[in-house]
């Protein structure tokens, strides 16, 4: 996985200093644009592996991607404040991106838009046998498997999508289609993202 992550960001700077060539020719909305299908794109990419790991080193390393990203659109100076420029191009920092991803995961497995061997491996708390006479049934929540193994077995999809479907409040998860879903999710994520904002 870390040899994954290492790529992947050596990728990134890479296009990142192609990029700094034609910074100043096209608009910044334009470069912006630029900038996400080519760099955002490849970070958001298997970024869900990384749902509830302690890989704290991988993270913060595609974190740093964002950050150059970020201050090359604005082309700012290594040394000025990250957050500002992350707050107003609306970007979520790393870890909110991943829980962005697997919760939009288990919501599509939850109302079946995904095969069934990802959908099978998400049960609800009322589904369980001997839960349905407690107060956890009423909740939206998910079982959440138990691992031997923290590290790798916290990172397994049921486990990851479960923990982080659980960790959202219910305004979010009681949406009812996917683009309202998402639309919450990000408002309360960017919430966690820039919480003085």
């Amino acid at each position: 996985m870390c040899s994954q992550v290492a790529q992947t960001v050596s990728n990134c700077f890479f296009i990142l200093r192609r990029l700094r060539s034609i910074r100043r020719s096209p608009t910044r909305s334009v470069f912006q644009s630029i900038v996400v299908a080519l760099v955002l794109s490849k970070l958001v990419f298997g970024n869900a592996t990384f749902g509830w790991s302690p890989v704290v080193p991988a993270i913060r390393r595609l974190q740093s991607v964002m950050n150059a990203a970020a201050r090359l659109v604005f082309s700012a100076s290594r040394y000025d404040q990250i957050m500002p420029l992350l707050h107003r191009l609306h970007w979520l920092c790393a870890p909110q991106r991943i829980s962005f991803k697997l919760a939009v995961l288990a919501f599509r497995c939850l109302r079946g838009l995904v095969p069934t061997y990802l959908s099978d491996s998400l049960r609800h708390i009322a589904v369980l046998p001997g839960r349905q006479r407690l107060r956890s049934a009423s909740s939206a929540d998910l079982a959440v498997p138990q691992t031997r193994l923290q590290t790798v077995g916290d990172r397994a999809f049921s486990v990851a999508a479960a923990k982080t479907w659980n960790s959202l409040p219910s305004e979010v998860t009681s949406s009812v289609t996917l683009s309202t879903f998402k639309q919450k999710l990000k408002t309360y994520l960017f919430s966690l993202s820039f919480p003085c904002t």
